[in-house]
């Protein structure tokens, strides 16, 4: 009669439900399940980096939008089964890893492991009449080649390619590294990218960014209160390539309000400071300037509108919204810095610099949508309910009237965007990837190997054993056996 198992207890499963999740198979499950639950933030537009793909989901099909929203879909990396795996993930890795950590250490401090009774059953083995003094030419070879040595009676055993070990280990302590610093950033970082004139003036508030993202333990109080005047900004291209060769951003910078202005230089790779947070020279473009009347003549809008590039050449579109007009108008718009034909017969720029800059511009009248609540991007305008009123090329100075006013192509100025981050977790992960490629060359790069020598009644003995199978330990022991006397 069979007795029945007895009970596993709490703290027998809490045991086992541990030992599994820090197993390595569990860990790659895990890594596997992250790298499948980042899919749909691929494809689904993100809250976080375009709020208003999100919004025209919810207004296109507002069923399938409830189900994205129900699953945080719209919030991929910060939903909460998202932040569960990448939890787990850690957990495992710690798991897993620590304890390798202390096993290896203490086998790094332990000696070679005892010379074999039976060394021809080695998987290469030599033997040969000796002289009696090998062990000695044996202990000097060893040091010289940087084996780990244990000496016995009439014996030595000696050891190398422990680095293969350690760097397989190191490799997965950069893992835990790099998965430190990138959850600390995400917790306490921030990013954010602001379009700004020349002569503009940029402070580092929410309401003067464009896009903007917290960590989930960072908030605006946080924000360092410095300013950024934007004085001039110089692009120098190439004439035969048109690519751009240098970017030079003049700035007027306060670190605080109290604070002193100091005059600054930014390149591309080389951004500003302002303690852990930096401001990156992003992106460039051009704003035209132009001056909306209404049909009396009154002055409905003035100043640049920021126009964003298409090509390399910076062709560029944007939108010019006149709510304050009556009735209202909105004009879609191409700005070329350089005008040329396409062979179709529209506008193309055929160089980057502004050197015959010209602005295409269709003209619309009716309501621009801006008081139903709904946001909408800044740079484009739903036409579908807006009547045409006609379309007119501009140069600077001109202007192009029609019987709801008229619209003046005043100049224009460049842009620049700020990318404004803060990422304490930078120098942590860049510290972890590195760390993980040379753990990773040295685990792929190092032979382990043993090899010991035996001296019995003048009977000369040299064995070996390669861990993994790795080439080159039959050449080792041969160039052994050489030093130690044994002729060819």
């Amino acid at each position: 009669m069979s007795e029945n198992a007895p009970e596993i207890g709490t703290v027998g499963l809490l045991r086992f439900m541990w030992r599994q999740l820090t197993s390595m198979r569990t860990a790659l499950v895990l890594l596997m399940m992250l790298g499948v639950a980042a899919i749909p933030g691929s494809f689904i537009p993100q809250r976080s980096q375009n709020p208003m793909a999100v919004s025209d989901v919810f207004a296109t099909s507002p069923t399938k939008a409830l189900w994205y929203e129900r699953f945080s879909l719209f919030d991929v990396y910060a939903s909460p089964w998202f932040s569960a795996i990448y939890i787990l993930l850690f957990i495992s890795l710690i798991g897993c890893v620590l304890p390798r950590a202390f096993e290896h250490y203490k086998a790094s401090r332990a000696l070679p492991p005892v010379t074999p009774k039976n060394l021809s059953r080695m998987e290469f083995h030599t033997e040969w009449k000796g002289t009696g003094n090998e062990l000695e030419v044996a202990r000097a070879w060893f040091k010289k080649n940087r084996f780990r040595v244990r000496e016995l009676e009439g014996s030595i055993s000696a050891e190398k390619g422990f680095t293969r070990e350690t760097g397989n280990l190191f490799f997965h302590l950069a893992l835990v590294l790099i998965l430190i610093g990138v959850s600390f950033g995400s917790l306490f970082g921030m990013r954010g990218d602001a379009i700004v004139n020349v002569g503009e003036r940029f402070i580092n508030t929410p309401t003067t960014f464009d896009s903007l993202s917290f960590g989930k333990l960072f908030n605006e109080k946080s924000l360092p209160p410095f300013s950024i005047e934007v004085d001039k900004f110089v692009a120098k291209y190439n004439p035969v390539t048109n690519a751009p060769e240098d970017y030079t951003l003049s700035v007027t910078v306060k670190d605080s309000p109290e604070s002193a202005p100091v005059k600054k230089i930014v390149k591309v790779n080389s951004p500003l400071t302002f303690g852990s947070t930096r401001v990156y020279l992003q992106a460039n473009g051009y704003s035209p300037i132009v001056t909306v009347r209404d049909s009396i003549g009154n002055v409905a809008f003035q100043g640049p509108v920021p126009f964003l590039p298409q090509d390399s050449n910076l062709s560029s579109t944007g939108a010019i919204k006149v709510p304050d007009a009556t009735p209202q108008l909105g004009f879609v718009g191409s700005f070329f810095p350089t005008i040329g034909r396409a062979n179709e017969g529209g506008g193309i720029s055929v160089f980057p610099e502004a050197l015959d800059p010209r602005l295409f511009l269709a003209a619309w009248t009716g309501d621009l949508g801006l008081d139903n609540g709904r946001p909408q991007s800044v740079y484009r305008i739903d036409t579908e309910t807006l009547k045409k009123i006609g379309l007119k090329s501009l140069a600077p100075g001109e202007t192009y009237e029609f019987a709801e006013g008229s619209i003046t192509f005043e100049t224009y100025v460049p842009w620049v965007n700020l990318q404004v981050v803060r990422d304490p977790g930078k120098s942590s992960a860049l510290v972890g990837s590195i760390v993980a490629i040379l753990g990773l060359l040295a685990s792929l790069f190092t032979r382990r190997r043993r090899i010991w020598v035996s001296v019995t009644k003048k009977n000369i003995e040299v064995a070996g054993l390669a861990k993994n199978s790795a080439p080159g330990l039959e050449n080792e022991i041969a160039q052994l056996a050489r030093a130690l006397g044994r002729a060819e």
